[in-house]
This record gives structure tokens, C-alpha cells and sequence, in this order.
């Protein structure tokens, strides 16, 4: 369990630490970030059957947890929900986020109300899961972090495949350990994804600063073509919820015969906030350059996601 060891250095993970753990242990983030970490690091977790905000903070309260296991949802909800200030969390000292990116204002306004740091990492299941880690004495808004110890990363153009510099755009790719041998009886798959030398592509969008802290932008089939621009729906989704009336967000791509496809929003308003999609789409073009506007918005009840955090974009096409 080579990436264990490697979570528990980057996280500097001390003996005793309680956390609680509302991750499902059949997902990779739960099973081995939480579950292995903690048992191999001699922590301890206190479970939940399922995510509940109250039992949550309750949880970490009690124990006097150090840290805060969490998804997006749930940094949203640390930053925004009024029931957050009903608990000493004094003993927080980070919230480390995975499995979807976080934007860096959700996760700043979690920092200051928590009064800790907040973290983000990067990983897949064919990493087991993670390759990249934000060191909590030097955090960097909206980054995922450094590459963890033995591994190598870099950022390719998804055409040629030529590496590009600092600060550009293009697919991630990852070396190291950690990396999966293969998909189980599918060569088709494994050799898509799997390059002869060892790296894995790991079809996300990203790009490394001249520091060497790496961004996810999106996912490279999720990128929403417009007009010949590719729109990144995270990107979006990221600054929808910054909005003072808006509680969650999703973005899509719709087809268009003109534009092949049109940024499509799906906004869940907070209690008691009432606000046009004019309103909200105005807000979003004061932000973003013409192509990235959201050109369709859908109020909705919620926002389908998955155990892990994840936003199912499929529901919502």
C-alpha cells in the first residue's frame, strides 16, 4: 500500500488523530485516504452510515477532530449553512477536499470560518488514489497541490502530446507507484490509458505554476465546445456558488446547430432567496470572458451527485 505511506507523509497524519467518516469505503477516497491512512497511521475514524451536516459537526466537535475529510458539497455547506456556527470546531486545524475540484473561493470562505487551512489534493482510483497534495504550511487558493513523494507528473497537449510550459493548459499525465498496472481483462482500455513508459493519462485538464502547484481546470471530456472555445464546467460552477442567493450549481453542455454547444446551468437558490436567471447570468458575465457565459439557466431542487461528491452530468443531459 505504497500510496498509504505516501498520504501519510504529505499529510503528516499524527498517532490518535480522530476524524469522522461519512465517505463510502467501496469508493477509493474513502477506502484508502480514510480508512487505510488511519488505521495504518494509528488514527482512529468514528463512521456514518451517510452524510448528515448535523452528526457531521457533532462528530467533529466531540472528538476534537484535527482534520475534515470532505467533498465539494460539503465545503459548500461548511461555508455557507447557517448551522456551522452552532459548534466549536476550534479543534480544526484543515479541511482537506478531494474527488471533484474545489473553487478557490468556496474553499478560502471555509478557511476563514473554520479559522483553519484548507486543502485540496488531486487523485483517481487508477492512482490509488492520489498523486498530488497541498503541504498545509504553505497553501495555495484553488491548487491541488504538489506531486507526492516518487512521483512525476506533467501536463501534455491532449494532440501531440508535447509536454507544455508553465501556466499553459493540457491533459495531466502521472508517473509513480501508485499508478494501476492495467483495467482487468480490457488491454483496450489499459492501453488508451497507459503508455508504454508508465504514464497515465489521466484525462483531466490541468496546468503547473512556475512553483510546481498544479490546477485542475476540468475534465478533458467534459470540456464544453462552443463556437470553437472550450468552456470548462467546473470553472463555472465554481463562481455560480459564490453568488449570495445560490446554494448549488452544475453546468452542462446543450447542443446548438450554430454554436455546437451552449453552457447550460443548473442553480438550486437558498431558502428564502428570490433571483431571476437573468440576474444570475448577469452576474456570471461580469466574471468571464463572452464565450464562457452561461447561455441557458434552469432553477432546480438539487443537483444530482454521486457517494463521493461527484456531480452526475448525465442525470442532468
Amino acid at each position: 500500500m505504497v500510496n498509504t505511506d505516501q498520504v501519510i507523509v504529505s499529510g503528516e497524519l499524527r498517532k490518535g488523530e480522530v476524524a469522522a467518516a461519512f465517505l463510502p469505503f467501496f469508493h477509493i477516497y474513502g477506502m484508502n485516504v480514510l480508512m487505510n491512512v488511519h488505521l495504518a497511521g494509528g488514527g482512529a475514524l468514528v463512521t456514518m452510515p451517510r452524510f448528515d451536516l448535523e452528526l457531521f459537526l457533532q462528530i467533529s466537535q466531540d472528538h476534537k477532530a484535527r482534520r475534515m475529510w470532505i467533498v465539494p458539497p460539503v465545503a459548500l455547506a461548511l461555508a455557507k449553512h447557517p448551522i456551522v456556527d452552532n459548534y466549536d470546531l476550534s479543534s480544526i486545524e484543515q479541511i482537506f477536499s478531494g474527488a471533484a475540484p474545489l473553487g478557490g473561493e468556496i474553499a478560502d470562505a471555509v478557511a476563514k470560518r473554520l479559522d483553519c487551512v484548507s486543502l485540496q489534493g488531486f487523485g483517481m482510483t487508477e492512482l490509488s488514489p492520489v498523486s498530488h497534495t497541498t503541504p498545509a504550511e504553505k497553501p495555495k487558493s484553488g491548487s491541488s497541490g504538489l506531486t507526492l513523494p516518487n512521483t512525476l507528473c506533467r501536463v501534455v497537449d491532449p494532440e501531440s502530446c508535447e509536454d507544455l510550459p508553465a501556466g499553459k493548459e493540457g491533459e495531466l499525465w502521472i508517473k509513480g507507484p501508485q499508478v494501476m498496472k492495467g483495467y482487468l481483462n480490457n488491454e483496450k482500455a489499459t492501453a488508451e490509458t497507459l503508455t508504454e513508459d508508465g504514464w497515465l493519462k489521466t484525462g483531466d485538464i490541468a496546468y503547473i505554476d512556475e512553483e510546481g502547484y498544479m490546477f485542475i481546470v476540468d475534465r478533458l471530456k467534459e470540456l464544453i465546445k462552443f463556437k470553437g472555445f472550450q468552456v470548462p464546467p467546473a470553472e463555472l460552477e465554481a463562481l455560480l456558488v459564490t453568488h449570495p442567493a445560490v446554494a448549488d450549481a452544475a453546468v452542462i453542455g446543450v447542443p446548438d446547430d450554430e454554436a455546437g454547444e451552449l453552457p447550460k446551468a443548473f442553480v438550486v437558490l437558498k431558502e428564502g432567496h428570490d433571483v431571476s436567471a437573468e440576474e444570475v447570468q448577469a452576474f456570471v458575465a461580469t466574471k468571464v470572458a463572452t464565450y464562457k457565459q452561461i447561455r441557458i439557466l434552469e432553477f432546480a431542487t438539487e443537483i444530482p451527485k454521486s457517494a463521493s461528491g461527484k456531480i452526475l452530468r448525465r442525470l442532468l443531459k
